[in-house]
């Protein structure tokens, strides 16, 4: 009896202190394991470059400076993006050209958009981000930490009034889905994202997304996980990437 007590006294130390670190698993560090697990800091120090539709984009980040390209065919004419740490340039046919502050300040927002989803959850220990964690969700039969994710004016970006919301697997901390709000020129809305074709190319985790939207903007952001669950929301595209080619750099 006395070795029973201490095995069930050893026991209970242990389940306090699991409930302990459960408890004490924060926004932030859930999004640290989260991008750990996608490949962590190699991501600071790489070339990655992927087609996405009809155009094909370079990221280069290196020592905190970073080059975002993105290059396409628009009609006769060769178009290239270069979005740095200082400032966003466009070249037709190999020729700079100036560009009002208006397109300047889309095509800014169109080329890091790209490369922002691309690397995801990549970014999301910027200074400018600002994580809350909701609780818990179940979706489709597996458990999810829920976070919030919003922006600072400063560093945040055109768009930092936007939202997000990521389900982040509570065993693998794989972000499996993501949700956002918009307000945009051509309107406002939401949408919901489920990860898919995970894969990992040189140590770097790359995923589609399928891209959902709801059928007359009538559910809140923070309601779009359970209304997948519930089969309630519409597909409207699908995200992939192709021909990804990772090169790290500093090795």
């Amino acid at each position: 009896m006395k070795y029973l007590y201490l095995v069930l006294f050893g026991l209970m130390l242990f389940n306090c202190k699991e409930e302990k670190q459960v408890v004490n698993l924060t926004a932030d560090k859930i999004i640290s394991k989260s991008i750990e697990k996608a490949g962590g800091k190699a991501f600071d120090n790489s070339v990655i470059r992927f087609d996405f539709r009809d155009k094909f984009y370079v990221a280069r980040r290196d020592k905190g400076q970073f080059s975002l390209i993105r290059m396409f065919k628009d009609g006769n004419d060769s178009v290239f993006d270069l979005l740095t740490n200082s400032n966003f340039e466009r070249f037709i046919n190999n020729s700079r050209v100036i560009l009002e502050d208006s397109l300047k300040a889309k095509f800014t927002a169109s080329v890091n958009s790209v490369h922002y989803f691309s690397v995801l959850p990549y970014g999301l220990n910027a200074a400018a981000v600002n994580k809350t964690l909701l609780g818990e969700e179940q979706i489709k039969e597996k458990n999810y930490y829920k976070i919030k994710v919003t922006f600072n004016p400063e560093g945040g970006g055109e768009d930092y009034e936007d939202i997000f919301v990521y389900w982040v697997d509570k065993e693998g901390f794989n972000v499996d889905y993501l949700a956002y709000s918009y307000n945009e020129d051509d309107g406002v809305g939401t949408r919901f994202r489920k990860a898919n074709n995970e894969r990992y190319v040189n140590g770097l985790r790359f995923v589609d997304y399928n891209n959902y939207k709801t059928e007359h903007n009538e559910l809140e952001l923070f309601d779009l996980g359970k209304a997948f669950e519930e089969n309630k929301l519409k597909l409207l595209s699908k995200i992939e990437l192709k021909n990804i080619e990772v090169e790290l750099l500093n090795q």
